[in-house]
């Protein structure tokens, strides 16, 4: 089966040409990447934000500069599902996902692979069927990446610490035997005056940094952040962790004030990758 687009034309142009153009606009935005070169690090995962891409995607490009020169053969992409439907948490099988830049399979032996491995995760395409937080990321990663690669998305309803836990541990497991880049989908805070965005998220990209996830959950609690992919977040650090990731590096953070100007309600969007 074919995944069809559900925000094309919404949050990123519907057409190849105006697509490719609107990336190349972010990687050139003064808050996006530039022609910065990449130096040759290993990089186990990245956070990426998953807004319309004129908000986040001069943000999202930074983490996806940041692995442009890796070729993965699997992209494990784990983002939270905003309109609840479905499965607590679930990957999909036997389908391409279609974008405007043309179809990218699912590895649907890596789907059922992790499905057995972990007490999570279903396999229920319907769970995918509404949402963003994963399509978004795959535009980007089609505009980077030269080989051909495979997904294998993982969409979670539930992001409580202790489905995290399972989750970042069954990726990890399905990484360590293919050639593989993790990527969580999240925005930081939403709706909040600007500069109290900027400190709310400054807190909770602290322990992200530090790969703490007892503390990144005791942050996101006592303060309250409403960053709605923190399951996804979380997940990646332990995927990374186990992987053998040290340490968080923060890319670039920014907020939809800071982009379009109006600071009275924002949204925070972090570039992060984990090496």
């Amino acid at each position: 089966m074919i995944r069809k687009p559900v925000v094309a034309g919404q949050f990123y142009p519907g057409t190849k040409n105006e697509l490719e153009e609107m990336i190349d606009s972010c990687i050139q935005h003064k808050f996006g990447p530039g022609n910065q070169i990449q130096n040759d690090e290993k990089i186990y995962g990245i956070i990426s934000p998953h807004a319309g891409y004129i908000y986040s995607g001069p943000t999202a490009c930074h983490s996806y500069k940041a692995i442009s020169s890796k070729n993965p053969e699997l992209v494990i992409i784990l983002g939270p599902n905003h309109f609840g439907v479905g499965k607590d948490v679930a990957t999909m099988v036997d389908a391409q996902w279609e974008t405007p830049l043309g179809l990218v399979e699912i590895d649907s032996e890596a789907a059922r692979e992790i499905a057995n491995n972990s007490k999570y995760i279903e396999i229920d395409e319907f769970s995918h069927s509404r949402d963003h937080s994963l399509e978004v990321q795959i535009p980007m990663l089609q505009s980077i990446f030269s080989e051909k690669f495979k997904i294998l998305p993982i969409i979670l309803r539930d992001q409580s610490l202790e489905m995290a836990k399972d989750v970042g541990n069954a990726v990890a497991q399905i990484a360590k035997s293919r050639n593989t880049m993790i990527v969580a989908s999240s925005d930081f805070t939403h709706y909040e005056e600007n500069s109290f965005a900027h400190s709310q998220d400054k807190a909770l990209i602290e322990p992200i940094l530090e790969i703490d996830v007892e503390k990144f959950y005791s942050v996101l609690m006592e303060k309250r952040v409403t960053a709605c992919g923190y399951g996804a977040i979380a997940s990646v650090m332990i995927a990374c962790k186990n992987l053998g990731a040290v340490k968080g590096e923060l890319l670039s953070y920014t907020t939809s004030g800071d982009v379009m100007g109006d600071t009275s309600s924002v949204v925070g969007y972090g570039a992060i990758k984990f090496i």
